[in-house]
């Protein structure tokens, strides 16, 4: 199962049976509203604060999701999710709504494809058959907690990122048809020195092209074997950082194969400075458009790539660095990998 260093091959092939998105009002007005499940008017989801409408959305999520796979809430075996709030607050909420056995995940924005990678690893080994994965995130309630609350109007640099009000749910399984999950490569915390929180995909770069140069290494693979690398969520600025870590570490990357999740959820007339960015982005863009078009027949076979910065405001306020992170799942449909 090991293979190299830092990859687990899953030999047998864990199906993501269904998924399901959420999505705010925002994320209505973007490139992949259609991919949707579920999108609501406003940002309070009829609650009375941004963590209840946070909760919310992972619970739609969730429970759309089961729904989609034809089973009840009580056949869920596991539960792994995570979001960006103290002490995974709302999740902890849709936990309890659930009511599987539960391990809350903080990876920040790496958190979808780290729940990912732990739940094709517990039903590869045959520890569950029914694994349930997501993460979420608010745009009101992050800004609330990461920066100034969105009534204080502050003002933004370019290099800064639109947090994704916005939840992506799978469940996993050992049975059944739909997308694969063939491998994942775990990521170390990369920290390059960098203490701006309003430059996160200058953060998180260089911990992608690691744990993408790690995969190559561990699989023997060459990187354009792969119809898509996704990562999630760099942005303009960390995007374009990471290619020239890529052209440094001679990875010979065909730049209309390297996506970005935080490039792909908004239009260009959405003020959304250099791309979305929160623990929703890459789970409601892999598990809700790619998936999609996976199950199209558009493309088989994608590396998706989440990015995290593990900061919090304590970190901030003591004048620490930001660690960085990057787990990376490969997903096919119609076949292994050799």
């Amino acid at each position: 199962m090991l293979q190299g260093h830092r990859t687990w091959k899953f030999e047998n092939k864990p199906v993501i049976k269904s998924s399901a998105t959420v999505g705010g009002p925002f994320e209505a007005r973007g490139k992949i509203a259609d991919d949707f499940d579920v999108l609501h008017e406003d940002l309070w989801m009829g609650q009375d604060s941004y963590e209840k409408a946070e909760n919310v959305l992972l619970e739609e999520a969730f429970l759309r999701t089961t729904e989609k796979a034809g089973i009840t809430k009580d056949k869920v075996q596991f539960m792994l999710a995570g979001n960006l709030i103290n002490q995974l607050t709302p999740v902890n909420f849709a936990a309890r709504t659930i009511g599987a056995p539960y391990l809350g995940l903080f990876g920040a924005c790496s958190t979808s494809m780290e729940g990912l990678a732990l739940s094709a690893l517990i039903v590869n080994s045959g520890a569950g058959n029914h694994v349930l994965t997501g993460a979420v995130s608010h745009n009101a309630s992050a800004e609330r907690q990461f920066r100034y609350p969105t009534e204080y109007g502050a003002q933004k640099p370019p290099t800064a990122q639109w947090t994704v009000t916005g939840a992506g749910a799978a469940l996993i399984t050992s049975e059944g048809e739909g997308p694969c999950i063939t491998s994942a490569t775990i990521g170390k915390v990369v920290d390059m020195g960098l203490s701006d929180p309003l430059n996160m995909g200058g953060a998180m770069a260089p911990a992608a092209v690691d744990t993408i140069e790690a995969h190559l290494k561990d699989t023997g693979m060459d990187i354009n074997e792969y119809d898509f690398i996704v990562t999630g969520d760099l942005g303009k600025i960390g995007r374009d950082v990471s290619l020239d870590l890529f052209h440094k570490h001679h990875i010979d990357i065909d730049e209309s194969k390297y996506l970005d999740c935080g490039l792909m959820i908004y239009e260009k007339d959405q003020q959304v400075f250099a791309g979305g960015s929160g623990t929703g982005c890459s789970a409601v863009v892999v598990y809700g458009h790619l998936l999609n078009r996976m199950k199209k027949g558009e493309f088989n076979k994608i590396l998706a790539v989440a990015t995290g910065a593990l900061l919090s405001p304590l970190s901030y306020q003591q004048k620490e660095t930001i660690p960085c992170i990057a787990h990376a799942v490969a997903i096919e449909y119609g076949g292994g990998l050799s």
